[in-house]
Formats: structure tokens, C-alpha cells, sequence
């Protein structure tokens, strides 16, 4: 990968904050635990995974800057949906966990040399991952979050 796709990536993982609240504006606060489309989650779990997910993420840049062969461990997120009540809870705090896990890994992206970007350890369910799949990963994550939120507002508004 080239100084100028990272560049992309890191601006395009930056940009996703925005994205999610761009898609949350107009979102029908009486909706958020609406599961307007079968078999999907829900707007506030959505949030939540991205809660958790990001906070897992910016765990794992560390994690390959910082040790020899680190491992990423896996989780069964649609478990995590169940177990830890996603679409129980208010989202408030989980939207800002989201935001904050971002905008503190930007300027750790940011500040990575060319030897950082090469740093790889294991993942648990996915073999060998790399600095650079991370970002590959994570730059395309909330985007599609951001995406998955705008289906359930247009799939409300069909309601």
C-alpha cells in the first residue's frame, strides 16, 4: 500500500464519525428500536456494536504496534447484540464511545511510520492481519454502518 492510499484510508476512518451522525440526523427518536427490516439490527444496536467494535479496533491497532506477533481475538458480534442487551440499553453513552474511539486512533494512524504499517499478528478467525488490513477494515466500517442506518430510515418511512 502507498503513502497515498494510507493517506486516503486514514482520512476515509476519520470521516467516519461523520457519516454516522449523518445518518442519524432526522432519525425518528421514537424508532430506534424499530426493526423495520427482518432479520437486521436495529438503529441503537447498531450503535452499540459500533460502541464496542471501535473500542475492539482501536484495542487492536495497539495491540500490533505494541507487541510481537499479537493476537486479535475474535468475537460473535450478533452474540454480543444478545448478551450485552444492545437494543435494551440507551445508546447516548455508546454513540459517544464510538466518536471518542475514533477521533483518539486518528492521530495514532497518523503519527505511523512505513515499518508501522507493516507490523502484522494473528487474528483469531481471519489468519494473519496486518497494520494495513486493519486500516482497510476499519476505514470501510462505519461507512457501512452509516449506510445500514439510512436503509432503516427509508424502510421506516415505507412502514
Amino acid at each position: 500500500m502507498t503513502v497515498e492510499e494510507r493517506t486516503q484510508l486514514i482520512a476515509r476512518y476519520a470521516a467516519g464519525v461523520q457519516a454516522v451522525d449523518e445518518a442519524l440526523q432526522g432519525f425518528p427518536a421514537s424508532e430506534w428500536t424499530a426493526r423495520p427490516i427482518a432479520g437486521k439490527w436495529t438503529a441503537r444496536e447498531i450503535i452499540h456494536h459500533l460502541a464496542d467494535s471501535e473500542t475492539l479496533s482501536a484495542l487492536r491497532i495497539r495491540k500490533l504496534l505494541t507487541e510481537e506477533q499479537a493476537v486479535l481475538q475474535g468475537y460473535d458480534q450478533d452474540h454480543y447484540a444478545v448478551r450485552l442487551r444492545y437494543n435494551e440499553r440507551d445508546h447516548t453513552d455508546a454513540l459517544v464511545a464510538f466518536r471518542a474511539a475514533r477521533r483518539n486512533t486518528v492521530p495514532v494512524l497518523e503519527a505511523m511510520t512505513d515499518a508501522d504499517w507493516q507490523r502484522a499478528g494473528t487474528h483469531t478467525e481471519a489468519g494473519p492481519f496486518s497494520a494495513e488490513r486493519w486500516l482497510k477494515v476499519y476505514a470501510a466500517h462505519a461507512h457501512g454502518h452509516a449506510e445500514q442506518l439510512e436503509r432503516l430510515k427509508a424502510a421506516l418511512k415505507g412502514a
